[in-house]
């Protein structure tokens, strides 16, 4: 991929990113018409369901995009013995190769629930951190929305962020042609950060 001129670089990751928002946001929104999530379910639970989905569709069998779950990451930890059980994972992985260069986006799931404050912890420590500390790259966060609003649950997160003098790493709602609770959020050392909310409370 170094032999690539950076700016096809560039422009080939942000077609790949879009194609893979549209596959999630596909098998969201397809979860929401089968109805078939239940609210106690946890984030691997409920990323499974939205995998099988995604699997099952045309459009990523178009595109030629492989995709898994629990993908470990090569090079998360130091190479000694046993390392190979310690490496990081991350809920979903998507792949494609393009003029004999592959492309690959992930994506980090967290349960959020308003008025959880542990939940929405997790989703800083486990989540957004991992993202700053490069314990995951080249993704966006899914944040599965179990109970109340979206928008209360995320200022409840930012409350957190606040809390901890993190005021420049609120999360911000943005606009995105293919979901309705989009928001970003930006970081010293990684610049911009996803998040899609995926609101399943009315199924």
């Amino acid at each position: 991929m170094s032999d690539l001129n950076p700016e096809i670089i560039s422009k080939a990751k942000n077609a790949f990113e879009i194609k893979c928002f549209k596959l999630i946001i596909e098998a969201y929104n397809q979860a929401l018409i089968e109805k078939n999530i239940e609210l106690d379910w946890n984030e691997n639970d409920i990323t499974a369901e939205l995998h099988e989905h995604m699997r099952d569709s045309q459009s990523r069998k178009n595109w030629k995009i492989s995709t898994n779950i629990e993908e470990k990451i090569i090079g998360s930890v130091p190479k000694q013995k046993w390392f190979g059980d310690k490496l990081y994972r991350i809920d979903i992985r998507l792949s494609t190769f393009k003029k004999g260069s592959e492309y690959e986006y992930f994506f980090e799931a967290k349960n959020l629930k308003q008025s959880d404050s542990k939940l929405g912890q997790r989703y800083i420590e486990t989540g957004i951190d991992s993202f700053i500390s490069e314990k995951y790259v080249n993704g966006s966060l899914l944040a599965y929305l179990l109970k109340g609003e979206s928008d209360v649950a995320i200022q409840e997160i930012n409350s957190f962020l606040i809390k901890s003098s993190r005021y420049t790493e609120i999360l911000n709602i943005g606009k995105h042609k293919l979901c309705n609770y989009y928001y970003e959020s930006n970081h010293p050392n990684i610049g911009i950060l996803k998040h899609l909310v995926f609101d399943f409370t009315n199924i």
